[in-house]
């Protein structure tokens, strides 16, 4: 599908960071159904016709199957899904794929932003205001979209935080720059 005014800005500003191999964080606001996907398709193809991969996070194990559906569709990749769902084994699966760079697109809930991704090129949050991307039974505690800007920081990676209501203090990073 042809893009809208902004969401071509929003692929060619994003795209500019990760074709000078640049850090820059990215607020994408758009009502549901607005078109917000279609970006991040457009910026997972990007960074495959740069040779890099994509780590994409979804808040809930039941909107995976339908944004790989749409990936799968469009992109033509070996895709490698990590979620806690999963069996042991699949998971086990999924992450050796990512690892020896055989599956270069991984999409996953917030377990997936420690996913080894070969040659990174791009970090997705969707709906970046959701809860469930914190991490808060256990001895483990951690919020996955903030790891996710914090990764993008360290790899010199763009991440895109997309939704229709984003969270306050993406507001407020916005407001400071």
């Amino acid at each position: 599908p042809s893009l809208s005014g902004w969401q071509a800005a929003a692929v060619a500003a994003v795209d500019a960071h990760a074709a000078a191999g640049r850090y820059g964080s990215f607020l994408l606001q758009g009502a549901t159904g607005s078109g917000k996907t279609e970006v991040y398709l457009r910026l997972v193809m990007c960074a495959l016709e740069r040779g890099a991969g994509a780590l994409v996070l979804v808040p809930e194990i039941g909107l995976t199957p339908q944004l790989l559906e749409r990936f799968r569709s469009r992109l033509g990749v070996p895709i490698a899904v990590l979620h806690s769902g999963l069996t042991d084994g699949a998971r086990l699966q999924a992450w050796r794929a990512a690892r020896a760079g055989i599956a270069r697109v991984v999409i996953g809930t917030r377990s997936a932003v420690f996913a080894p991704v070969q040659q990174l090129g791009l970090i997705v949050v969707d709906e970046e205001h959701d809860s469930s991307y914190k991490q808060q039974e256990g001895g483990c505690r951690y919020s996955a979209r903030d790891l996710a800007v914090r990764r993008a920081q360290q790899s010199g990676v763009p991440v895109v935080l997309g939704s229709a209501t984003p969270a306050l203090e993406s507001l407020h990073n916005v407001q400071l720059g």
